[in-house]
């Protein structure tokens, strides 16, 4: 009995405390989210999205004497 009065008590401090913890952090402002835009940061991509980089990549197969595969 003294083992489940511990246990509750327990559990009684804990949410408390949970609780004390969750409202003192939500009073703190948070800086402002700016949001996704394309006028920001360039989209990093793979060279295989790159539309140069294929370019480029089929002259280069193109100007090569043999077919490639063969």
């Amino acid at each position: 009995m003294l083992f489940l009065i511990a246990f509750v008590g327990a559990a009684v401090i804990a949410l408390v405390l949970w609780k004390a913890m969750s409202t003192s952090s939500s009073q703190v402002p948070q800086p402002p989210r700016r949001p996704i835009t394309g006028s920001g940061r360039p989209r990093v991509s793979g060279p295989d999205d790159d539309p140069d980089f294929l370019r480029q990549l089929d002259e280069r197969v193109r100007r090569r004497d043999d077919p490639p595969g063969a």
